[in-house]
């Protein structure tokens, strides 16, 4: 087994926060607005005037180490490093998660959200990797849910990504009226294929995306309106879904076709380069891909090769020395110590 898993199993998150070096401290440009944060909450003291930058990521300690390099590079690429918050979705104990953030990262503005496994462990329906099947990858469809009610808007991150730009940028995508969501669109890919020839054999489903553009989007990079999340009640719509998968298996995927019934072709789109997706390689073998053609904003592993794993067993992608600076693991001398 792989030395970095062998260690993070053997410990608990407290114990692990030792196995991450501290990030450097990053601060904001004078050009920067002030951000007066209240006391009670993650957002400023006047809501209405937030200034804030508000991050959410799913946090577990088999993406652990991409989860650090991901804030870290968040850090190191701000103007406005000190406005911006984030938002932790975890499965494991909030206090034990909170000082392993708070080790690596002393001045993070940040809080962690317990997010129980039963909340939606009902509607979950096996897919084609078990991977996917992890009731933490669907947390990202109950962040109006999860997040107070003054973070207006929040940009949600996978944990297998880079930042290179400043996420400023992408927080400020507009959003116009009645759209609840933006991200980078790729209406190339073959639709039909994220859904079973059940769905598209039923006269009612099949007329689902009827008027609307819909293409295919990642949704380990979006911008979300959560006040129009909540004003059109989104997370109940995707449940909804779910429920009628579990009846008649109308997609094969996890946690993606479902936001795609919801909001494919309704959505704000977003350059690709804030989301160079597919570097992970396939989902069968994880062999190596290219950057696809433009600039580069966000480089994101997904598919099966995690970029820490590669490098660690010595058979890195070329890309992978991409990610290695803000890779914050150091493996201890001494494992009882």
């Amino acid at each position: 087994m792989r030395l970095f898993f062998l260690i993070m199993f053997s410990l608990t998150a407290a114990n692990a926060a030792s196995l991450f070096r501290e990030a450097p401290q990053f601060y904001n440009s004078p050009s920067c607005p002030p951000v007066q944060e209240d006391d009670e909450s993650i957002c400023e003291a006047d809501s209405d005037k937030d200034l804030t930058v508000h991050v959410a990521m799913t946090l577990d300690l088999t993406y652990l180490r991409g989860s650090m390099a991901a804030i870290h590079s968040v850090l190191q690429h701000s103007s406005c490093p000190q406005n911006v918050a984030f938002h932790f979705l975890a499965a494991a104990s909030d206090d034990d998660l909170r000082a392993l953030i708070a080790t690596s990262f002393p001045s993070l503005r940040f809080r962690v959200y317990h997010f129980e496994d039963s909340t939606v462990l009902r509607l979950i329906s096996t897919s084609i990797r078990a991977a996917l099947d992890r009731p933490l990858n669907y947390a990202r469809s109950y962040l109006a849910d999860l997040l107070p009610v003054c973070v207006r808007r929040v940009v949600y991150l996978d944990s297998d990504l880079v930042l290179v730009d400043d996420i400023a940028k992408l927080s400020s995508t507009h959003l116009p009226e009645s759209v609840v969501l933006a991200a980078p669109e790729y209406c190339n890919a073959n639709f039909t294929s994220y859904f079973t020839p059940t769905f598209w054999g039923n006269p009612t489903l099949s007329l689902t995306f009827a008027g609307r553009k819909a293409c295919y989007f990642n949704t380990g990079v979006m911008v979300i309106d959560l006040e129009r999340w909540r004003e059109g009640d989104y997370t109940r719509k995707i449940e909804d879904w779910m429920e009628l998968q579990k009846r008649m298996r109308i997609y094969e995927l996890g946690s993606l076709p479902p936001f795609l019934l919801v909001f494919a072709g309704n959505i704000a789109p977003v350059d690709h380069r804030w989301n160079q997706h597919g570097l992970g390689g396939d989902n069968l073998r994880g062999l190596c891909r290219d950057l696809h053609p433009g600039p580069v904003s966000l480089l994101h592993w997904s598919g099966k090769g995690k970029p820490w794993v590669r490098l660690d067993v010595g058979r890195p992608c070329p890309l992978d020395a991409l990610w290695a600076p803000y890779d914050l693991f150091q493996t201890p001398f001494n494992l009882e110590s």
